[in-house]
């Protein structure tokens, strides 16, 4: 009886699915975040009858032939890359990326990850970190003696003082960029590792080859579309129940063989 297998491997499918669905919900107001959505493709088939087998000694092919699925599995789940929303803060270290880049960081392993994540801050040295405390990269130091930050969108630091009328130059930020930005491996804390599905890093001042400009003040929302993702969910349940009705009707069939005398 292979539609026993066949729908509980379509209900653990819809299971994965919902998994998928419930942490996009759960992430609806985290910054920079991309939904994610669970990608399926069919298994093998069992080859009763190859199409194109001679059927008769005339010559005759069989047009379909009998091929039986044997159920579904998870190929992937990819991130879908959209610009969310920018939310003004007014915040002089927060910034949102305006199109494609990764803010890179350094991690106490001494590794480099990418984040849109940009709610950064201060150490009590000056050092510009994230909120986890991880230094930005290129590593910049702001006096302690700075009124105010001026960041455009090019990336430039400028700083503000009591004594001086013109603002200081302090340092440059950059952006990182990927030619599979899906290929990233999520971390969690909105951090991504490069791998080599994503490619390497590739470097460049905000607004080049390619890159977003920053735009300091506002944050970049999540992208998860609620009611989309509510829709999904009514779909992947209804998807599990039929599923589930599969198994009960099987194991009725199941119940009437047994039972012949």
């Amino acid at each position: 009886m292979r539609a026993l297998k066949i729908a509980a491997a379509g209900m653990s499918a819809q299971q994965m699915r919902v998994e998928v669905i419930s942490n996009n919900l759960a992430n609806m107001n985290t910054t920079g975040y991309n939904a994610r959505r669970a990608e399926f493709s069919d298994l093998h088939y069992q080859q009763m009858a190859r199409p194109g087998t001679i059927n008769a000694s005339d010559g005759t092919v069989l047009p379909t032939g009998v091929q039986l699925g044997l159920g579904v599995r998870a190929s992937a789940v990819s991130m879908m890359l959209a610009q969310g929303a920018l939310a003004q803060t007014g915040g002089d270290l927060d910034l949102a990326i305006e199109g494609d880049g990764y803010l890179e960081i350094t991690m106490p392993s001494g590794l480099s990850a990418y984040t849109r994540d940009g709610g950064l801050k201060l150490t009590g040295d000056g050092q510009i970190v994230t909120s986890d405390g991880f230094p930005v990269v290129p590593d910049t130091t702001i006096p302690r003696d700075t009124r105010s930050l001026s960041i455009n969108a090019e990336g430039e630091i400028y700083g503000y003082f009591a004594d001086q009328v013109a603002p200081q130059f302090l340092g440059q930020l950059t952006l990182a960029g990927f030619t599979n930005p899906k290929g990233l491996e999520a971390i969690g804390s909105n951090l991504f590792l490069e791998t080599p599905a994503s490619g390497p890093a590739l470097v460049a001042v905000p607004g080049e080859d390619g890159l977003g400009l920053l735009r300091q003040g506002y944050l970049e929302d999540s992208s998860v579309d609620p009611v989309r993702e509510v829709t999904d969910l009514i779909e992947a349940q209804r998807g599990y129940e039929l599923n589930s009705k599969v198994i009960t009707a099987a194991d009725q069939m199941l119940s009437s063989m047994v039972q012949i005398r």
